[in-house]
């Protein structure tokens, strides 16, 4: 099953084969450092005396698991002799983990968790933090004119050049691959998803048609996988894989497989989003309620003081007695006054 010095020959491509632990050490360490630095902040909110939604804490745990699940299992050792095998890599690492990790709300809880730097002292993290997510740079990689042609390039642009056999004859080209896949889904995302502040907000519907503009695109691409009559790349051979694959009806299936997962994280994006639509609705209702009950008590106030305001020219000598108005809150005859 695993590799020893030379390829080893993977048995076939099973669930029970794909289940087995096989640790990618860059990216187990890399999820452990994600999940320590996400607890620590939690603690730290916890020894403030602050809340931090288990929702949250339960959506980033999921995503550094999905990550581990593609990048530490018998699944990443035939990712590099499997064509499927690898696109499962690439949408779980692409669509699923940063939708979740973006679900666990990473820059809102870094911003909190973070001591402001004192009066006199250098800038600390949260002031570099601050200034990143305010810098031109993350203005024009979280923007959609960015962040949806880098989605479609990054399906296009490796598979239909020879890029991704470049990179995956060395094993940094392997992880680069990997990291820049969970970079883009996570920039393509991020301003869809709104749940961490960023430089783009946009509103709930034109958060659903960036998500739509880049679907079609993602659907095409695995038509055109499906549909190739020759393999795309020369990476996976016959002698690399399992004995008995046929690459082109693997890569059929890789096809298959892209086409299929496009459907699920727009499913999980626009739920997620429907939920925070009619959240911000009641919001603003509650918001409005509140306005209302703000200026109704300041009518009233202004009403009583201009009563007020009333008694006291009655009360000076000579003043015509003004009729108060009847059933008014708070007025009294003039005539009791004194």
């Amino acid at each position: 099953m695993h590799h020893h010095g030379g390829m080893t020959q993977l048995g076939p491509f099973t669930l029970s084969n794909v289940w087995t632990w096989s640790p990618d050490w860059v990216f187990l360490i890399g999820s452990l450092a994600l999940l320590g630095l996400y607890a620590a902040g939690v603690v730290r909110l916890y020894q403030r005396g602050d809340r931090w939604p288990i929702g949250r804490m339960v959506g980033w745990v999921l995503g550094v698991a999905s990550l581990l699940l593609v990048t530490c299992t018998g699944l990443n050792d035939y990712g590099m002799v499997l064509f499927s095998a690898h696109m499962i890599q690439h949408m779980v690492v692409t669509m699923l983990t940063p939708i979740l990790l973006l679900l666990g709300a990473p820059i809102t809880l870094a911003l909190r968790a973070l001591r402001p730097a004192g009066k006199g002292r250098p800038r600390g993290p949260r002031e570099l933090l601050v200034a990143l997510l305010h810098s031109r740079y993350v203005r024009v990689v979280s923007h959609a004119a960015f962040t949806i042609p880098m989605f479609i390039a990054s399906l296009y642009g490796v598979y239909f050049t020879p890029l991704f056999d470049f990179l995956m004859q060395y094993r940094l080209g392997h992880i680069f691959m990997m990291v820049h896949f969970l970079a883009t889904g996570l920039a393509f995302f991020w301003p869809i998803m709104g749940v961490d502040p960023g430089p783009h907000r946009p509103g709930h519907v034109m958060r659903i048609i960036e998500l739509f503009m880049g679907m079609p695109f993602h659907a095409f691409f695995g038509v055109a996988v499906m549909m190739a009559a020759h393999p795309l790349v020369t990476t996976f051979t016959v002698e690399g894989a399992p004995p008995g694959t046929n690459l082109l009806e693997d890569q059929k299936l890789a096809g298959g497989i892209t086409w299929a997962f496009g459907e699920i994280p727009t499913a999980i994006v626009l739920i997620a989003l429907v939920y925070q639509w009619m959240g911000s609705e009641q919001r603003q209702a509650r918001r409005r309620d509140r306005s209302e009950d703000r200026t109704g008590d300041a009518e009233l106030e202004a009403y009583n003081a201009y009563l007020a305001s009333l008694h006291k020219r009655d009360r000076r000598p000579g003043a015509t007695p003004a009729a108060p108005a009847a059933g008014a809150a708070g007025a009294t005859p003039a005539a009791d006054v004194g």
